[in-house]
């Protein structure tokens, strides 16, 4: 057995776990693409300090869950541990902003973070993200919204819900951290390690914890302090939401764990979930591209992680096809077979038919046995005396049935016969 073991917190996905990848993976781009999003794809690997200035120098992700590390001329560079800042990133150094406004982008990759592996939550994670660029038009949040609830139906998910807030802006934010420190200073000594360190940093933090919540369930909310731009710019998102006919549930708790969000919050629970219920969050970042030394640009931007939508996907019972089943498994036996079953795997393939050639010295039985294991439909199946007659064997795997067939009518009859399997 060998020594070498994967690293805490990541996971290796194949076989049937994989066919759930390719439903949420293929079903999302399917939604983002309908909804005039394009891809872009952004290093893994950034500077360090794209992530302690964009995120958040006291948020957690900076201060006790970031991957970083030295290169070889000594620069500080960091494993992303969420995609916006990228996103932001690129469209600055890109000049994308000269394409016009708004401008949509999503993105599906890998992100990694230092926290405690449990179910739904990995060190190495993904997430597909989109942002849209160049308004402060509320109706850009009511459909990124809308985009969540129609993707997530979509996969057939029922027991989710949407909750929305607003933060409101810097300003308004300000005048209601004050009233909050007020708050939470009796409590101050009993409250857990991380509340009394972000009782200094983040204090808004504190009224999401999951330890002090009775303490915060009577915390003042956020809505009674918001400025008239931040009050209008809400009533605005939750008559679109209304229009487009999506539920959602005003939760003035919401606040969202990066420093960069303004105006709109919300996030995406699912029921069955426990603690890691939220399989998708987002909100409003107007000033984040100037942060990060880009022009003013207003923004807004959501991220759902992959995992934690699989997990949905298994508690409610969602069955997913398996997309990469094999249409022709082709079984040989003797010197001429060989040859003539590598010239037809060509035609196959050409053909656009998932073909696997067999690559083993088993015999035929043990072919066959390989092709039931591969979930193949078809087997074709070639011996010498089948070359010298110029016809092949075909099989359906699910049957068992078999017909001799011209060599030279193969491709036609393997087509046919892949109809009967849709």
């Amino acid at each position: 057995m060998s020594n070498y073991k994967r690293i805490k917190g990541t996971k290796d996905i194949f076989g049937d776990e994989i066919n759930y990848w390719y439903y949420v993976e293929n079903s999302a781009k399917n939604t983002l693409e309908k909804y005039g999003f394009k891809e872009i794809r952004t290093p893994i690997i950034e500077s360090e300090e794209l992530f302690s200035r964009g995120v958040g120098q006291e948020t957690d992700i900076v201060q006790k869950e970031m991957y970083t590390f030295e290169d070889k001329k000594g620069r500080l560079l960091t494993l992303r541990p969420e995609g916006t800042a990228s996103v932001v990133r690129a469209y600055i150094e890109n000049s994308l902003i000269n394409l016009g406004s708004p401008q949509k982008f999503f993105y599906i990759g890998p992100m990694f973070r230092y926290e405690k592996p449990q179910s739904g939550r990995y060190r190495e994670f993904y997430q597909i993200g989109a942002e849209i660029f160049g308004t402060d038009y509320p109706l850009a949040d009511a459909e990124l919204i809308h985009l969540l609830h129609e993707f997530f139906r979509s996969l057939k998910l029922t027991n989710f819900k949407i909750k929305i807030n607003s933060i409101g802006t810097q300003k308004s934010r300000e005048k209601y951290k004050k009233v909050l420190k007020e708050y939470y200073t009796p409590f101050l000594p009993n409250l857990c390690e991380d509340c009394q360190r972000r009782y200094n940093t983040n204090i808004m933090r504190l009224i999401d914890c999951k330890i002090d919540k009775e303490i915060a369930s009577n915390a003042p909310s956020i809505l009674d302090y918001l400025d008239n731009e931040s009050k209008e710019h809400f009533e605005k998102l939750k008559k679109y939401l209304d229009i487009l006919e999506v539920p959602y549930e005003i939760d003035p708790k919401i606040v969202r764990g990066l420093d960069y969000y303004s105006k709109t919050a919300f996030e995406v629970e699912h029921l069955d979930l426990g603690e890691q219920a939220v399989i998708a969050g987002g909100g409003r970042y107007d000033d984040l591209v100037e942060q990060l030394g880009g022009p003013k640009t207003p923004a807004v931007g959501f991220a759902m992680g992959i995992e934690r939508i699989i997990e949905a996907l298994k508690k409610e019972h969602i069955e997913v096809k398996k997309v990469s089943q094999i249409d022709v498994y082709i079984a040989y036996q003797g010197e001429q077979a060989e040859l003539e079953s590598i010239k037809l795997s060509k035609e196959l393939r050409k053909n656009d038919i998932k073909t696997y050639l067999n690559l083993s010295k088993r015999n035929l039985g043990g072919q066959l046995k390989h092709a039931d294991r591969l979930n193949a439909k078809l087997s074709i199946i070639m011996g010498d005396e089948e070359v010298v007659n110029d016809v092949v064997t075909v099989r359906n795997m699910e049957t068992g049935e078999q017909t001799k067939v011209q060599r030279s009518w193969v491709i036609e009859v393997i087509l046919e016969k892949l109809q009967e399997f849709y």
